[in-house]
């Protein structure tokens, strides 16, 4: 995916550029850290395109840590062998938008006509698991209107947990043009927040 208003834009556009961490440095810090860390969070990006994420799970999970998933829901096949392994307690995921092709596609920057079954599927997975977990928005002006959340609160409907995070502003993003984007303001914020918890009463508001 490559949402417009995305703001880790080397990571998804220039990885290359990048340097590598190697896991013996993770493991050297986790262990000298363990009194004060209590889990861990692997993020991305989006972590399920690789093939090795349930080794580096396996790896954390056995020096004691909690593991978070954060995740697009693209790869239902991998999120069950994370759940069905008990490899990660909980998992973020990532609602762009209302489940339509035109929508979808419009928040990730991508065409999502292969992708949004897939999506669908992780989210029946969480929502019948017994994995916690959340699902979480991102809202940004010119993208969501209040009857976005509605539609979206609909197909979640019965979540423990579904989080709006506001849009933040003045940083580099995918798109330049979301760089000047202003973020909605807290009367904004606030009524998609009641739209939410109308629906689902576990709704919570970050930013």
């Amino acid at each position: 995916m490559r949402c417009p208003f995305c703001y880790n834009t080397k990571l998804v556009l220039h990885s290359s550029e990048m340097s590598t961490v190697p896991f013996e440095e993770i493991w050297n810090y986790l262990k000298k850290n363990r009194g004060w860390i209590d889990g861990v969070v692997i993020t991305g990006g989006e972590p399920t395109i690789h093939e090795d994420l349930p080794l580096l799970c396996q790896e954390v999970k056995k020096l004691g840590f909690l593991v978070k998933l954060d995740t697009n829901g693209t790869n239902p096949k991998m999120i069950r062998e994370l759940i069905d392994r008990e490899l990660i307690d909980y998992v973020a995921m990532d609602v762009k938008a209302p489940f339509t092709e035109e929508k979808y596609s419009r928040a990730s920057g991508a065409n999502t006509a292969s992708l949004l079954a897939k999506i669908e599927q992780t989210t029946q997975t969480l929502l019948e698991d017994g994995v916690e977990y959340e699902f979480r928005t991102t809202v940004v002006l010119t993208m969501h209107k209040i009857s976005d959340i509605r539609e979206i609160c609909e197909k979640i409907k019965g979540c423990r947990k579904y989080a709006l995070q506001n849009f933040k502003a003045g940083v580099e993003t995918i798109n330049p043009n979301f760089q000047t984007l202003k973020p909605f303001t807290k009367t904004e914020m606030e009524s998609f927040f009641r739209t939410a918890k109308n629906l689902i009463p576990n709704t919570v508001m970050r930013g």
